[in-house]
């Protein structure tokens, strides 16, 4: 297995890091399901909450590399459950902030520690030099990834509603 030469989909880096978040993300997706009732996507949206603070819908969509309808439709759930709470921005009623109620907090304060040891479990199968080391190279990745997205070398936009079949079908 190569990632400097991959030579089938196995040996992609996407591929091995979507095996790598399934895995380690699985526990989590449990936890956050099974005893908290909130979906991974929500846990992403009350933990950046948690640490950034306030914001807006938009900003909180761009901070969680989620698409804002998706946030929106989130924000919409969370707020159902009582863990967020929205409130006007003071001076302009067309904007709002999302916020976490105290039963948000209460849920990331529970659940945060939790999935910190399930992360160290898995990070537990290196060395602390192995760890030092795919931490650096995980930015570096990061940002490489995040600059050419950026570049946008790709020119044609993803069909998420039609799975892209419309595009194959007419070639």
């Amino acid at each position: 297995m190569s990632l400097a030469d991959p030579q089938n989909a196995h040996e992609l880096l996407n591929y091995r890091l979507s095996r790598l978040l399934a895995s380690s993300g699985a526990m989590v997706v449990r936890l956050c399901e099974g005893r908290y009732g909130i979906t991974r996507r929500e846990w992403r949206l009350i933990a950046l909450l948690a640490e950034e603070g306030s914001m807006s819908p938009s900003e909180l969509a761009q901070t969680a590399n989620l698409e804002r309808a998706r946030v929106s439709a989130l924000l919409t759930d969370l707020t159902a459950k009582k863990l967020i709470l929205r409130r006007q921005v003071p001076g302009d009623a067309r904007r709002a902030e999302v916020i976490l109620s105290d039963e948000g907090k209460a849920l990331h304060d529970e659940l945060l520690p939790l999935s910190i040891g399930f992360q160290q479990e898995v990070l537990a199968a290196l060395t602390p030099v192995e760890r030092d080391v795919f931490d650096v190279a995980l930015s570096k990745l990061t940002e490489a990834a995040e600059k050419i997205a950026a570049s946008k070398p790709v020119i044609e936009k993803a069909d998420r509603q039609h799975g892209g079949g419309r595009r194959l079908r007419a070639r």
